[in-house]
């Protein structure tokens, strides 16, 4: 069984996160795409 979990992108990963999926439209102000701990970043599955 998985579970799905919500963190805050502002947040520093951790060993135990798994897989992380931004589900935004927008880029996080102050992130740099380079930098960002994520794994995907799903910005068209949002409801509109």
């Amino acid at each position: 069984m998985y579970s799905i979990r919500t963190k805050r992108i502002y947040k520093a990963p951790e060993e135990n996160d798994g897989i992380r999926i931004l589900v935004d439209r927008l880029w996080p102000r102050g992130i740099k795409k380079e930098s960002a701990a994520i794994n995907a970043w799903e910005k068209e599955i949002l409801s509109s």
